[in-house]
């Protein structure tokens, strides 16, 4: 099963990742990173709708999402 790991400490809050996802598995985190962004965060309840398209990754300015098939 495909899923993404995204490094919250690199993410800025871009969410050009979450505007993308064509199967909307990605949000906004309600937790603030240590630079003070608030990073996406994939979400693992519906992590069954992830296709592994690797659009987040192409997306992500700052190189924070791994995707695994």
């Amino acid at each position: 099963m495909p899923y993404i790991v995204i490094d919250s400490e690199r993410c800025k809050g871009c969410y050009f990742c979450v505007k993308y996802c064509p199967r909307n598995v990605i949000r906004e985190s309600t937790m603030h990173n240590k630079t003070g962004y608030f990073p996406a965060e994939f979400i693992h309840e519906q992590e069954d709708r992830c296709t592994g398209c690797k659009t987040c990754a192409i997306m992500c300015p700052d190189t924070a999402i791994e995707v695994f098939k």
